[in-house]
């Protein structure tokens, strides 16, 4: 069942740019990213890990290269994943040629660590001949010595500064296979600088809110900064940062983009919070929902209410709903209209069959 939005977000047009075999930009879909922290030179770790963030939902990866073996290490990992590798970079430029002659399809860099624009050329080169894209990682923590000196402070203007002086090396040598990033960790900064970018390029923006902190509060964070700069139509892919399993950037980061009617991945689950009026126990039925529907990618809407002020409303809304009744008899809405009544006990067991049934019905 598909709801018409109240409001249908216009997003800005962007230059398409290829992260290996996820386009970036234009009209595709905007992506989902997350990093892994394991050490890269653990081998099988890693790819476990890579592995773990593609099923939870992610589109792209990316890994730290801090040294030669890290580098080294991608070619092996890159045969056993499933999604394109983005190798992360700093100080040392040689590491960024060999991550990208290993089979990196991205090389996130910030210039302004990189030094000597001629390394920064022997990147460029070693991108172009390995066709690899690159990230301009432009960070309020990391910005050059003369921008910061001038502004005196991380600011909107000198996070876009030095993002237009990287963009113009890279178009120098007639590199354009880029994206941009301009992160804070402070949400305002974060905001005003992606606005302020948007205005005067059209390169594809990674978001971001760096170092956003712990579950709760980075994914309060990043909500807000991310959420509010994709509302005006900012952003063609994203990455939430998480002190957390990265597996939960990636969940979080999806629930953003579904929220918005951004995208569709697997079952979005309208619940109430509960109260005296609910007749089953709808935070243990969602739970444990939750868990048991994890496998199932394709879009569904499920509506869990526990009584019948809101329910019915909510259900007709959604491809399947359940809303609390009397003596234990909760009814089951198939598509919006009343299809059977349903024991408490029976809840979970009932409502997974359907979604199962359901996402069978769409794939085929």
């Amino acid at each position: 069942m598909n709801v018409r939005p109240f409001r249908d977000i216009k997003r800005r047009k962007t230059k398409v740019i290829n992260v290996g075999k996820v386009k970036i930009g234009g009209d595709n879909p905007i992506s989902v990213q997350s990093m892994t922290n394991t050490l890269t030179t653990d081998v099988k770790a890693t790819i476990n890990q890579i592995n773990d963030i593609a099923e939870e939902g992610a589109d792209i990866v990316r890994v730290s290269c801090p040294d030669q073996g890290s580098t080294i290490a991608l070619k092996e990992i890159i045969k056993h994943v499933s999604i394109p590798v983005v190798a992360d970079i700093h100080f040392h430029y040689k590491r960024a040629i060999e991550a990208a002659e290993n089979g990196a399809s991205c090389l996130r860099i910030n210039p302004g660590n990189i030094g000597d624009e001629t390394k920064i050329y022997e990147i460029l080169k070693a991108a172009k001949n390995n066709n690899c894209s690159i990230r301009i990682g432009v960070n309020a923590g990391s910005l050059e010595k003369d921008i910061l000196e001038e502004f005196k402070e991380p600011c909107p203007e000198a996070l876009v500064k030095s993002a237009k002086r990287n963009i113009k090396i890279l178009e120098d040598k007639d590199f354009f296979n880029f994206k941009i990033s301009v992160k804070s960790s402070d949400v305002f900064l974060s905001i005003a600088a992606y606005r302020q970018l948007s205005k005067v390029t059209n390169y594809p923006l990674h978001l971001g809110v760096t170092e956003a902190g712990s579950f709760v509060s980075g994914s309060i964070k990043s909500s807000i900064g991310l959420g509010s700069l994709l509302m005006d139509g900012i952003g063609d892919t994203i990455r939430i940062s998480l002190s957390d399993n990265p597996t939960q950037e990636v969940k979080i980061g999806n629930e953003i983009l579904k929220s918005l009617n951004l995208r569709n991945r697997g079952v979005k689950i309208i619940s109430c919070p509960s109260c005296a009026r609910q007749a089953f126990q709808v935070i243990d039925t969602v739970k444990i929902l939750e868990e048991k529907l994890a496998h199932i990618k394709t879009p569904i809407t499920l509506s869990i209410i526990g009584c019948v002020v809101n329910g019915p409303g909510e259900a007709a809304m959604t491809d399947i709903g359940i809303t609390g009744g009397g003596k234990g008899n909760n009814m089951l809405y198939l598509s919006g209209v009343q299809n059977e009544k349903v024991l408490t006990d029976d809840i979970i067991k009932k409502v997974v069959s359907e979604v199962e049934k359901k996402a069978s019905e769409l794939e085929n």
